[in-house]
């Protein structure tokens, strides 16, 4: 329905459109019935719908559980993620839900990161587009999003007033870069504010992320939300972007915009720009609902499993032991085989329709063929170590041909409002996986968890999955992956460290009083293991197939380009094992000769393909200027050098299976800006500066004869390469004065 939004606004009163700009109660906007407009509803998110229905937090109406993000991004496949979309959104039409609070794209700078299951990646590329298949998923449904947490929410905590010291450029290409991409292409019908401090200001107040970066760069056209209860300064809030507050204020803050508008703090226009931006996207929800939606819950579920399946992770497979075989016997063992932990804690908790049970799912596979033993192994309400329970695990696991131990995380060890206090899995999963690997060298490990973990046991179990928190359908994807009915295909959207301490934020984490400082820079997960040269305990892009895949050719259409221009990578990839699979090809980018620190290679494409056994396929990969440009601080804008850049392809970012070399040659001039102090070396990195100072040596050489051929001498050149041009001054006893000095810098300018 076409409206003039503009006419409406000017129909409204002062109080009526500041009222606008805060909620109506915890879930919805304020409704203006004498002008027509509605109401609309929010709710939690980002993995299913937790629509709250009751007085307590935890009421919340059923709705399909998918996996968390960290589990959704190992799947490394916008399609599926985008199906994940469509389907919440169905889900957000049947309940009367105009927005969802997600998708959640903040970088894991720390594995102790407590909403770490929530977010994609450390990977701002992979993180931006999967978000911005996520958007699309939903809101092709005719519902919005609300990509989150803009911009910088690392860490619980003091979450609500840390301030964190960024870095302009770390900014640009980590944690803004992480929603750049969503934004522009997808178009989020809201962006919500962060609850800290960035560089000093909240973000909710932030002028340069909510306006200059967000609405002016960017260009998003919806508007910006608090996180609940972000605000301080709710004025100055509005000044920088934020149009909706919420939750409710019940007038507080409504009348503190009014009251600076009639003091002429608050120019007037901007609460209209605000108003008109809060009424496109609700008069776009009411538009757009669907009366009498429903969805199908089991059709839901069973997507929930599929989805499950293509994001599990295989990370080690010694001798084969998996796929398991339908026959002997096998132990199951661990609690969480019977009670699995399949989501995290905390404002995204979704009340599922229907819950996969691993033990009941692999029941259904062997049938009679296999005899199962069962063991709890440890008290999942408890870190005790139970030594009755790891004796009965170990006898059972003797019994058996294999065991398969089912550990991790506790629902209490990871969740919105703190962070991780360590790495490590409780002492009674880690004892128990280490006493049956003892006493049975057929091991298996299923993981649950939302963030990585240490694994001191590793080298004594056969075979590890990573599950991380699947869902509710995950039971059967487990169960399916185990047996080898589905291959498994998932790869790592982070780096799984040895160790806490190899972190790159492990001294500067979670900060000291109210203050952070981001001192590792861009150096954060595989940019920074890759460039102190740390074996991480499983590399970023890691995972394992039941087939092999050969990685046959790589090329270019271009070997030479500007960077306003574009070039094509074609990629040749092989199924040369015995079972159909799906191979994630990841493309990187390294600056070989950089005169900016930059990380030894970034991730700038990735695909995921299905090949049948002795199947080849091309995947096609596009790169234009984003994928060699850097963040230069200078000219405030992104930046290519010119010099040649190595395409490197492979199965992970430590798996580098195919290379080819390019020239990009820049089309943006940086005119530098020379100073008395200004080192003669840099002078000489200048054409024109060059020639000038070789006339000024000729002329110095007159009065300083022992400088003759000071440019061919080492020592003489490493001294002046770092002295000021002032240094000239008394170095060339009068015959380079400041006059002189002055006419220069002139030239150069």
């Amino acid at each position: 329905m076409e409206r003039n939004i503009k006419k409406i606004i000017s129909q409204m009163t002062l109080e009526e459109k500041a009222s606008l700009c805060s909620g109506l109660d915890m879930w919805h906007t304020k409704p203006i019935e004498r002008l027509g407009i509605p109401s609309i509803m929010m709710t939690d998110g980002p993995h299913g719908v937790r629509k709250q229905v009751g007085p307590n937090f935890s009421d919340s109406a059923p709705a399909t559980c998918f996996p968390t993000a960290s589990c959704l991004a190992s799947s490394w496949d916008r399609a599926l993620i985008e199906k994940v979309g469509k389907a919440i959104g169905e889900e957000c039409q049947a309940e009367g839900v105009s927005i969802i609070l997600g998708p959640a794209v903040n970088i894991k700078r720390s594995p102790l990161g407590g909403r770490n299951f929530e977010y994609f990646s450390e990977d701002p590329y992979l993180s931006s587009e999967l978000a911005k298949s996520y958007i699309s998923g939903v809101q092709s449904q005719g519902v919005g999003t609300s990509i989150k947490h803009f911009a910088a929410n690392n860490q619980e905590h003091r979450r609500l007033t840390i301030d964190e010291i960024i870095d302009e450029r770390t900014l640009r290409e980590i944690y803004l870069a992480s929603f750049e991409n969503a934004v522009k292409y997808a178009q989020p019908w809201t962006v919500m504010s962060a609850y800290n401090k960035i560089n000093g200001k909240y973000c909710s107040e932030n002028e340069f992320i909510l306006t200059k970066v967000l609405k002016e760069e960017w260009g998003h056209e919806g508007f910006v939300v608090s996180d609940w209860g972000a605000v301080d300064d709710r004025v100055s809030a509005l000044m920088a972007g934020l149009e909706l507050e919420m939750p409710s204020s019940y007038g507080i803050n409504d009348k503190k915009i009014v009251e600076a508008i009639k003091s002429g703090k608050l120019p007037e226009e901007v609460l209209d720009r605000a108003v008109e931006r809060l009424l496109r996207i609700i008069f776009k929800a009411i538009d757009n609902k669907k009366e009498g939606a429903t969805y199908d819950k089991l059709a839901h579920h069973n997507l929930a499993r599929d989805i499950a399946k293509e994001c599990i992770v295989l990370l080690k497979n010694e001798d084969n032991i998996l796929p398991l075989k339908k026959k002997g016997s096998i132990a199951i063992i661990g609690a969480f085989a019977k009670k699995p932990r399949f989501e995290g804690g905390g404002s995204s908790h979704v009340n599922p329709t229907m819950v996969d049970i691993p033990y009941e799912e692999i029941e259904k596979i062997v049938g009679n063929d296999t005899k199962l033993l069962y063991a709890q192994g440890y008290d999942p309400d408890t870190e005790e170590i139970d030594k009755n329970l790891i004796v009965e695990a170990k006898e059972t696991a003797k019994k058996a041909d294999i065991a398969v131990i089912f550990a991790g995380l506790p629902d209490n060890y990871e969740s919105e409002g703190y962070d991780r206090a360590h790495m490590r899995m409780p002492e009674s999963h880690n004892r128990l996986i280490s006493e049956v690997a003892d006493v049975q060298k057929n091991t298996v490990v299923v993981l649950f968890n939302g963030s990585p973990v240490e694994m001191p046991w590793i080298e004594n179990v056969k075979g590890l999955i990573e599950a991380y928190l699947p869902g509710q359908g995950g039971g059967n994807a487990i169960a399916e992956i185990l047996f080898g009915l589905t291959n498994p295909c998932g790869k790592l959207a982070e780096t799984f460290p040895q160790k806490l301490n190899h972190n790159p934020s492990y001294l500067n984490f979670p900060g000291e009083d109210d203050r952070v400082e981001y001192r590792e820079g861009i150096f954060i997960g595989y940019r920074y293991y890759d460039k102190k040269g740390i074996e991480p305990l499983f590399p970023f892009g890691y995972g394992l197939s039941y087939t092999t895949f050969e990685y046959t050719g790589i090329s270019v259409d271009k070997k030479e380009i500007n960077d306003n221009e574009t070039v094509t990578v074609t990629v040749k990839v092989k199924n040369i094992g015995n079972m159909a699979g799906k191979e994630i090809v990841q493309l990187y980018i390294r600056d070989i000769d950089s005169s900016a620190i930059r990380p030894e290679k970034e991730l700038k494409g990735f695909e995921k393909v299905e090949l049948q056994p002795g199947e080849e396929k091309s995947v096609i990969f596009t790169l234009d200027k984003r994928s060699f440009a850097y963040y230069n601080v200078d000219i405030k804008d992104w930046y290519v050098e010119t010099g040649d850049f190595e395409i490197l392809v492979g199965s992970s970012s430590r798996d580098i299976q195919l290379k080819e070399t390019i020239k990009v040659n820049s089309t943006t001039k940086i005119k530098k800006r020379f100073t008395r102090n200004t080192p003669i070396g840099d002078l000489l990195e200048d054409p024109i500066g060059a020639f000038i100072f070789k006339q000024i040596m000729d002329q110095i050489k007159q009065n300083v004869p022992f400088l003759e051929g000071a440019e061919t001498s080492p020592m003489m050149m490493a001294i002046f390469r770092y002295m000021p041009l002032r240094g000239l001054i008394p170095f060339s006893r009068g015959a380079f004065t400041e006059e002189m000095l002055n006419e220069l810098l002139a030239k150069l300018q």
